[in-house]
């Protein structure tokens, strides 16, 4: 390693005041600058080295950092550092209600195409757009908006520029909001849009059958300058053809059934821990506790026997005789609202019959859908008996045209032999009367 005076640096006046201004530099970055004793001029040509890399990293972090959008729940923040003329900038996503936002870049060019983004564009003005990607979603459930959106120019004397407001504007495309401004200094930029409210328009359709995916949607933020915009630019589509008032997504719509699937779970667990239960039901081989007041407001017969001087108000028990303990619980379950769907197949004729004594129109309609999905040859007959005897016009036909119609009657030749013996006289007239047509048919 030379000596210091070789490399023209005077040590014994002391450094000079360009190595003083590059070591305080260092120092305020952090830099090492080397050990005690070594060489002046080794140590600040290191100094240089490691401030061009920590340069390098820093406009890394700032590049990255241009890009991001600052989110509070209903604010979105875009800081442009530096606005030239004629450039272009897009943000990364974020995220204000159920839908992902982005910010778009800069640029200066008066025929290219409009991104499906909120754009920035510069020339002699700033163009702010606001608008979703194209896709499926944006088609048919666009955003309907409110909002607020402003452009503060930090260069030199701040000067804030504020639109007079968007009031439930259907965002479907990039022409639905265009901001033109003139007179805008290049320089820092901050863009600030306060949404007042979030709209959409509630499906038609049954959503249980669309997917995950598709419940969510891309929405941009971009800012641009063609020369021909001087003004404000708005079009308004004609409405989204998805049923029902647009709705705010703020509105807290969604409580109502959070609200009612946390009472439904509550109230299998008053009945699944016995909280505070007040009556018995005594099934055939078992005993389960209930609530009158929950039997009461399902059945008008409950509210009845609890609501008069009868043997099971006067005792506090419910006597069903006819249901076994498993059937009985799953009667309960539904009643509270906590059935599981297997042992509502399992026990469906014994609830049928429990819904036509007790008066539970709801439990008797889904025991009757269920009872038509799943006839077959051995079950046919006897389906056919419990449509007659509890009027079910929709099973009964299902059961005739399964047997005649579909000829299965032959299938089982013997077992139906067997029914005529036992079936009631009213039935079996029924049936020769629809056999009876069905031949003539052919």
């Amino acid at each position: 390693m030379l000596p210091a005076a070789a490399h023209g640096v005077a040590l014994a006046g002391g450094p000079s005041s360009s190595s003083v201004s590059v070591c305080r530099a260092a120092a305020a970055a952090g830099v090492n600058l080397g050990k005690p004793g070594e060489h002046l001029l080794d140590g600040i040509l290191d100094c240089i080295h490691e401030v061009t890399a920590a340069l390098a990293a820093s406009a890394g972090r700032m590049s990255d950092s241009a890009y991001r959008v600052e989110t509070a729940p209903r604010l979105a923040q875009w800081r442009i550092d530096s606005l030239s003329s004629c450039a272009y900038r897009k943000s990364d996503p974020f995220r204000i209600g159920p839908w992902n936002w982005s910010a778009i870049h800069t640029y200066f060019s008066s025929s290219s195409p409009a991104p499906l983004y909120l754009s920035v564009e510069r020339n002699k003005q700033v163009l702010i757009r606001l608008f979703p990607e194209a896709s499926a979603l944006t088609r048919e459930r666009p955003p309907i908006a409110s909002f607020v959106i402003s452009v503060v120019s930090a260069a030199g004397n701040r000067r804030t520029i504020v639109h007079p407001g968007i009031c439930d504007k259907q965002l479907k495309n990039n022409d639905d909001f265009v901001w033109a401004i003139d007179t805008l200094s290049t320089g820092k930029l901050i863009i600030d849009v306060e949404f007042l409210d979030l709209k959409t328009v509630p499906p038609s359709v049954n959503t249980s059958t669309l997917p995950a995916s598709s419940l969510s949607n891309l929405i941009s933020f971009c800012v641009c300058a063609p020369k021909q915009y001087s003004h404000i630019t708005m079009f308004h589509d004609h409405p989204c053809n998805w049923g029902g008032e647009p709705s705010s997504i703020w509105t807290g719509n969604h409580l109502p059934e959070q609200a009612a699937a946390a009472a439904v779970s509550s109230l299998g667990r008053m009945l699944s821990e016995g909280i505070l239960t007040d009556i018995t039901i005594n099934a055939t081989d078992g005993s389960i506790g209930a609530h009158r007041a929950v039997l009461a407001a399902r059945s008008p017969v409950f509210r009845s026997m609890f609501s008069h001087n009868l043997r099971e108000k006067e005792l506090s028990a419910v006597d069903i005789p006819d249901m076994s303990v498993e059937a009985c619980q799953a009667f309960l379950n539904y009643v509270y609202g906590s059935v599981r769907p297997d042992e509502f197949l399992t026990h469906r004729l014994a609830l049928l019959r429990a819904a036509d004594k007790y008066g539970i129109d709801d439990l008797m309609e889904a025991c009757h859908e269920s009872l038509t999905e799943d006839i077959d040859t051995k079950n046919v007959l006897e389906r056919l008996q419990t449509a007659y005897l509890y009027r079910l016009p929709k099973l009964k036909g299902s059961c005739m045209r399964y047997l005649v119609s579909f000829g299965k009657i032959y299938d089982i030749g013997d077992e139906f032999n067997a029914f005529l013996q036992c079936a009631d006289r009213d039935l079996i007239v029924e049936v020769f009367h629809d056999i009876l047509s069905t031949w003539k048919g052919f």
